[in-house]
C-alpha cells in the first residue's frame, strides 16, 4: 500500500475488485441469485461504485432501503432491477414506479399505493414482505390472506406484478431461524393457493446465506459479506474466503516528544508512563470514528500497531508510538485487510461495543473515498 497523496489528510480506500470477487465467490458458494444490498451508501463504500462492482461479480438485482437511494442509482445510469423496501407513511410511489423500481410491500395500504402508481402501459413490480418473527415490518400473518388475494387480483388486471416474496431472519439462534424459515415456507404455500407464483423468493441475508442453506430458496440478499466483512462473531472474513474492501487511513498531522506523566487529550484519561512520542491522527467522531473506542482501539503506523491514547475527539486522536521514529505525513491505518497486516475493522467494533456493520457505515462524508482495484 502506498502512502497518502500529497495534501491528503484522511481517506477511505475502496477496493472495488474485492467487492466483485466477494460476490463471485458467494454466488458460487450459495449457488443462488444474488441481490446485492447497497443501502446506506453501499455500507459506507459508495452506493454506485458498489453496485457496479457487485453486478460485475454476477449479482442480478440490487437492494436498498428507501426509494431515494434507488432513484440515485437510476440517475447514475444503473439499469439493473432495484428493490426498495422501506417507505415513508403516505408516500407517493409514482416516481419510483416510473423509474422501474421494485417495491417491497409490507401492508395492504402499501399494496394499494403501489397499484395506484401503475401507469396504463406498465404494471408496478412488487415484492411482498411477510412477517416471520423479527417483529419489524412485513405483512402480519392475520393480514396475509387478504393481501395475497388482493395482490393476485391486481396482478390479473395488470396493475401489479408480484416479482418476489421475502422476509428477514433474526440470526438469534439456529432454532429461531428455523422457526422463521417454517413460517416463511407456510407463507409461500398460502401465496400459491391465491395464484401467486413469484419469480424470486428471498429470506436469507449474509448470515443465513452462508450458514443455513435451506433458507436460500435460490435467491439471497447479501450486504455485509459483499464488502468482505464477516456476519459471524466466531468466523473471520478470511475464514469465509472474503476480502475486506475498505481501508481507512490518515496522514500523521503532528508528532510530539513528551515526558512521563504527560496527560493526553480531553479528561487526561491517559497519562504517559515514560518518555514517549505522540502522533496525532486527523480523524475523529465527526468522521465516524467511534468515541466509545477511546483507549481500546489500535492503529498501524510504521508497520507496527499502537493503541489509541486517551479520548477520541471530534476531529483527531492521539497514538502513543513509544520510541518509533514517526514523521508528519506518515500513514496511520485504522483498519483494512488483516491479511495485509492491517488492524481488522472488528477490532474497532469490539473496542466500541458494536458490530463491524456500524463502523464502516458510519464513516462520514468528510472522509473522501478513493477507488482502487487489483
Amino acid at each position: 500500500m502506498t502512502g497518502l497523496p500529497a495534501g491528503t489528510m484522511r481517506e477511505a480506500l475502496i477496493d472495488t475488485s474485492a467487492i466483485t470477487e466477494n460476490v463471485r465467490h458467494l454466488r458460487a458458494l450459495t449457488e443462488s441469485e444474488i441481490i446485492a444490498v447497497v443501502k446506506a451508501d453501499g455500507y459506507g463504500h459508495g452506493a454506485v461504485r458498489s453496485a457496479v462492482a457487485a453486478l460485475a461479480g454476477g449479482a442480478t438485482r440490487l437492494g436498498v432501503a428507501d426509494i431515494d437511494e434507488a432513484l440515485a442509482l437510476r440517475r447514475a445510469g444503473i439499469d439493473a432491477p432495484i428493490l426498495a423496501w422501506l417507505h415513508a407513511p403516505g408516500a407517493s410511489l409514482v416516481e419510483a414506479a416510473a423509474a422501474r423500481i421494485e417495491l417491497g410491500i409490507s401492508s395492504f395500504a402499501q399494496l394499494q399505493a403501489a397499484a395506484a402508481a401503475a401507469a396504463a402501459e406498465r404494471a408496478v413490480a412488487v415484492h411482498l414482505k411477510v412477517e416471520t418473527g423479527l417483529g419489524r415490518n412485513g405483512i402480519a400473518p392475520a393480514d396475509a390472506p387478504m393481501v395475497f388475494a388482493e395482490a393476485a387480483r391486481l396482478e390479473r388486471i395488470g396493475r401489479l406484478r408480484v416479482v418476489g416474496i421475502f422476509s428477514h431472519l433474526s440470526n438469534t439462534s439456529d432454532t429461531d431461524d428455523r422457526a422463521a424459515l417454517a413460517r416463511f415456507t407456510e407463507a409461500l404455500a398460502l401465496a400459491a393457493t391465491h395464484g401467486l407464483a413469484p419469480q424470486v423468493r428471498h429470506l436469507a441475508a449474509s448470515h443465513a446465506a452462508i450458514a443455513l442453506p435451506e433458507a436460500r430458496f435460490g435467491c439471497v440478499r447479501l450486504g455485509i459479506s459483499i464488502y468482505g466483512l464477516s456476519p459471524f462473531a466466531d468466523r473471520t472474513a478470511a475464514d469465509l474466503g472474503l476480502r475486506p474492501a475498505m481501508t481507512l487511513r490518515a496522514a500523521v498531522a503532528a508528532v510530539r516528544r513528551v515526558p512521563a506523566g504527560q496527560g493526553v487529550s480531553y479528561g487526561y484519561t491517559h497519562r504517559t508512563e515514560s518518555d514517549t512520542t505522540l502522533a496525532l491522527v486527523p480523524l475523529g467522531y465527526a468522521d465516524g470514528v467511534p468515541r466509545a473506542a477511546s483507549g481500546g482501539a489500535a492503529v498501524r503506523i510504521g508497520g507496527r500497531v499502537f493503541p489509541v491514547a486517551g479520548r477520541i475527539a471530534m476531529d483527531q486522536f492521539v497514538v502513543d508510538v513509544g520510541d518509533l521514529a514517526v514523521e508528519v505525513g506518515d500513514e496511520a491505518a485504522l483498519f483494512g485487510d488483516p491479511t495485509l497486516g492491517l488492524p481488522p475493522v472488528e477490532a474497532w467494533a469490539d473496542a466500541a461495543g458494536t458490530v463491524n456493520y456500524e463502523i464502516v457505515t458510519r464513516i462520514g462524508p468528510r472522509v473522501p473515498r478513493h477507488e482502487v482495484g487489483r
